[in-house]
C-alpha cells in the first residue's frame, strides 16, 4: 500500500495490465520512483507490486482524489495503461486539468478519441498498441530482412548477414556499425543474440551479424537492401474452369439440404401431373409437351386460358385443387430457400470463404482485434490483398475491414477446415494475431502442420512466413525455441519502450526487432550537469550503439563516432540497443531537476 511518506519526482501509472506491469517493472529497475494506482482489487498484482516494494493505492470514487494521494503535486508523469479507453482517458484528461506542466502518457486505442486528446495533450504522448506493434508484424509478413530508419535526417538501414570466413567486425564490414552477432549456428532464430558488439570483435564463419549503415555504406561491402515497399503483384487470380467448378462447390455448400429436397419434391409433382394429364386428360387430348405446360401454369395458378378442367372427370378436378395447393406451398418454400441464399446473412459470411478461394499469394490473418486491422490496414496501403479469419461475427472492426477490401472467413482459426477455406496453402504470409496467447500457440501448430515443406524455419525456401503474437516475451522466446517459430512478437515488448521513453520525457524514435532481440532507437539532448555531459563513449554501456552526434554548436554531425568521440553539452546523441539498456543511458542525460514547491493545502 502507499506509505505515509510523500514521495517526489515519481511516475503514476494508472492501470495494470501485462504492459502495465511491463512498465512498472522497468521503471523500478531503472531506479526511478513509481505509485501505483489499481482499479479494483487483484491480489495477484498486489503481491507483485509488494515484492517489488512498489507502493500502489486502490482507486476512489473520484480521480482528483485518487490522483491527489497518488502525489499528483509532486509526480514528473501520469501513465495511463489500463486496457479500458475510457478509464484512461478519464485519468489522463483529470491528470492534465490538475497539473498543466506534468507529462500525461495514455493508452487508447480509438483512433477518432485519440487524435482528439493528442491534438491538446501538453507534455506526454497519447498511444496506441497498435501503432506501435504493427510494423514489426508487416515486416515479418512481407520477409523484409532490412530496417528502414530515419535519424538525424539520415537514411539508416539495419541488415543481417551470414559470415563465412574467421576475421573481426571490423575486418569485414569496415565501419558499418554492428547491432547484434549470433554464434555458430544454422538458424538466428532459435539463438540468443548479443547486443551492440564492438567492431574489434571476433567473429567465425557460421556466425551471423546485423550491421546499420546508409544504402550507400552497406552496397559498398557488398550487402544489398531491398526497397522499402518492393513492388508486388496482385494476388494471383486461378483460372476459369477452377473457379466455376469452385463457384459449383460453393453454391453446394451454401444452399440448405432442404432446399434440394423441396426441388425433388416440385420434381417429383411436375412429371406425375404430366404423365397423368397426358393420359387421363380428354377433349381435346395433350401431348407430352401439353401436358408439361398444363402442369406448370396450374402448380403457378396462372390459367386457363388455352386448357382448363371444365368438362373434365371429377377426379382429374379434385387432383387439379389438389395440385394447385400443393405447388403454391412448394413454390413458397423454394422462393424461401433462394431469399435465404441471396439476402441472408448466409451469403455475407460465406462471401469471404468465396473470394478466399479463388486468390493466391494474399497475407492471411488469424484474429481482427486492434493490432490485427491495424496490419490488415498497413498490408492494403503497400497493395497487398489480406484475407483474415475471425470467429466474431459481430465483430466491431468487421466494417473497417470491408471498407479495406478485406475478404473475412468467420469461423475458428485452430480448426484445419477453417485455415483451409481461407486459403492458407495458396498464402505468401500468415499473422496469428488474437487476443488469446493460448489460441495463437494453438493456431501456429495447426498451421506448421498444414503448411508442411512451406513452413519457415529459416532453412527452406521458398517458405511462408508465419507471425506469433505473444504478450510475454519470455514465453515468446521459449515458443520460438521449442516449436521452431522464427518470427514471435511481443506487443508489449514492442509498446513498452514508447511509454516509458515518454514518461522520462525522452525522444523515442522507433522501435524494430532483429531475430528475436528488441531493439530501440532513441535521441538525448545532452544537459549541461547531466550525467552525459562530458562523457565519452567508452564509458557508455557496451550494449548501446551511438550512430551518430549531432554537435549542434559547431553545426556538425559525426557519423559512427569513435569510442575516444566526447558528449559535450548541447549534442543530441542517437542511439542504438536493448531498450532496456538505452533508456537507462538516455536517463543518464537528464540533469536533475529542481524540487518543486507543494501547495501545503
Amino acid at each position: 500500500m502507499l506509505g505515509a511518506e510523500p514521495m517526489r519526482g515519481h511516475t503514476i501509472v494508472c492501470g495494470l495490465d501485462l504492459l502495465g506491469v511491463r512498465i512498472v517493472e522497468q521503471l523500478h529497475l531503472f531506479g526511478e520512483p513509481v505509485v501505483v494506482v489499481l482499479h479494483a482489487h487483484d491480489p495477484r498484482l498486489e503481491v507483485v507490486l509488494e515484492r517489488w516494494d512498489v507502493p500502489y493505492l486502490i482507486r476512489g470514487a473520484s480521480g482528483v482524489t485518487t490522483l491527489a494521494e497518488a502525489g499528483l503535486d509532486a509526480a514528473t508523469a501520469v501513465v495511463c495503461t489500463d486496457p479500458s479507453d475510457v478509464i484512461n482517458i478519464e485519468m489522463a484528461l483529470t491528470a492534465r486539468r490538475l497539473r498543466a506542466d506534468v507529462r500525461v502518457v495514455v493508452r487508447i486505442a480509438n483512433t477518432v478519441v485519440r487524435d482528439a486528446v493528442a491534438a491538446d495533450n501538453g507534455p506526454g504522448a497519447v498511444l496506441a498498441v497498435a501503432d506501435l506493434a504493427a510494423p514489426s508484424v508487416v515486416e515479418d509478413c512481407l520477409q523484409r530482412i532490412t530496417h528502414r530508419l530515419d535519424v538525424a535526417g539520415l537514411d539508416l538501414t539495419v541488415v543481417t548477414d551470414g559470415i563465412d570466413r574467421d576475421a573481426t567486425l571490423r575486418e569485414i564490414y569496415g565501419d558499418l556499425g554492428p547491432i547484434a552477432v549470433v554464434r555458430g549456428v544454422d538458424n538466428p532464430y532459435a539463438a540468443s543474440a548479443t547486443p551492440c558488439p564492438p567492431r574489434d570483435t571476433e567473429v567465425a564463419a557460421g556466425d551471423w551479424a546485423a550491421l546499420i549503415g546508409t544504402p550507400e555504406e552497406l552496397a559498398g561491402h557488398g550487402l544489398a537492401v531491398a526497397p522499402e515497399h518492393p513492388p508486388r503483384s496482385r494476388p494471383r487470380r486461378r483460372n476459369p474452369l477452377v473457379r466455376l467448378r469452385v463457384a459449383a462447390q460453393e453454391l453446394w455448400e451454401d444452399v440448405d439440404p432442404n432446399f434440394f429436397r423441396a426441388m425433388a419434391a416440385m420434381a417429383v409433382l411436375v412429371l406425375t401431373s404430366m404423365f397423368l394429364f397426358r393420359y387421363t386428360y380428354t377433349r381435346p387430348g395433350m401431348s407430352f409437351i401439353d401436358a408439361l405446360y398444363f402442369s406448370a401454369e396450374t402448380i403457378a395458378t396462372v390459367g386457363y386460358g388455352d386448357f382448363s378442367f371444365l368438362g373434365q372427370p371429377p377426379m382429374l378436378r379434385l387432383y387439379a385443387i389438389f395440385l394447385m395447393v400443393c405447388g403454391v406451398t412448394n413454390t413458397a418454400v423454394l422462393v424461401g430457400f433462394v431469399s435465404e441464399l441471396l439476402v441472408s446473412r448466409r451469403l455475407s459470411q460465406s462471401a469471404g470463404r468465396r473470394q478466399a478461394r479463388i486468390m493466391s499469394g494474399q497475407v492471411l490473418l488469424v484474429g481482427l482485434g486492434e493490432v490485427g486491422i491495424r496490419v490488415a490496414a498497413d498490408l492494403v496501403a503497400q497493395g497487398h490483398s489480406v484475407v483474415a479469419i475471425e470467429l466474431d461475427q459481430n465483430h466491431r472492426n468487421l466494417p473497417r475491414a470491408h471498407e479495406l477490401g478485406v475478404s473475412v472467413v468467420f469461423g475458428d482459426g485452430t480448426q484445419r477446415d477453417t485455415l483451409l477455406a481461407a486459403g492458407l496453402t495458396r498464402a505468401s504470409a500468415v499473422a496469428i494475431l488474437t487476443s488469446s496467447e493460448m489460441a495463437n500457440i494453438e493456431v501456429g501448430l495447426v498451421v506448421k502442420e498444414l503448411l508442411g515443406d512451406r513452413w519457415d524455419d529459416g532453412l527452406h525456401h521458398p517458405s511462408v512466413p508465419v507471425v506469433l503474437r505473444v504478450f510475454d516475451l519470455p514465453l515468446g522466446r521459449a515458443v520460438a525455441q521449442r516449436f521452431g517459430f522464427r518470427n514471435v512478437r511481443s506487443t508489449v515488448e514492442l509498446a513498452a519502450p514508447w511509454f516509458i521513453g515518454a514518461a522520462l520525457g525522452l525522444d523515442v524514435i522507433g522501435t524494430f526487432t532483429v531475430w528475436q532481440e528488441s531493439f530501440m532507437v532513441g535521441a538525448v539532448t545532452i544537459e549541461p550537469g547531466g550525467g552525459l555531459d562530458g562523457m565519452r563513449l567508452r564509458d557508455l554501456s557496451p550494449a548501446t550503439r551511438v550512430v551518430a552526434i549531432d554537435h549542434m554548436a559547431a553545426a556538425t554531425l559525426e557519423r559512427n563516432p569513435r569510442r575516444d568521440s566526447r558528449f559535450d553539452a548541447g549534442d543530441v546523441a542517437y542511439m542504438i540497443g536493448p531498450y532496456a539498456e538505452l533508456i537507462s543511458v538516455l536517463r543518464m542525460g537528464r540533469r536533475p531537476a529542481p524540487e518543486r514547491e507543494v501547495s501545503a493545502e
